[in-house]
């Protein structure tokens, strides 16, 4: 994505009740018919201490977005929810992060001398 692809932020806060779900996802929704380059960014900063209703939350703002043919990406992510998140098998793109298909700048693979080839 370029600087010129427009993106949504939405900025979520915590805690997370279930009521305000079906808002959130209307929300993605709204922001990827209006052209948000496919992409609507989760500011995640103020969810406060991760668990499951934020868990369910984000699982269901990136099937909405899969839906509308887009996806989210999270920012400000913490150590603590982005390990909750891969425990629970939810693997969501956060800002600063490589994407798995391209390898970062500047590291190759090393080959030790004496390894068998595999």
């Amino acid at each position: 994505m370029d600087a010129k692809t427009p993106v949504a932020v939405l900025v979520l806060s915590g805690p997370v009740r279930p009521g305000e779900v079906a808002g959130w996802c209307a929300r993605v929704r709204e922001a990827l018919a209006g052209g948000a380059g496919g992409v609507v960014v989760c500011d995640v900063g103020g969810l406060g201490p991760p668990g499951l209703a934020a868990v369910d939350l984000l699982a269901r703002l990136e099937l909405t977005a899969r839906r509308a043919g887009g996806r989210i990406r999270l920012r400000d992510a913490g150590p603590a929810l982005v390990a909750l998140l891969g425990l629970v098998g939810l693997r969501l793109q956060t800002e600063g992060e490589v994407e798995q298909r391209e390898p970062p700048l500047g590291v190759e693979e090393a080959v030790e001398t004496g390894d068998p080839a595999g």
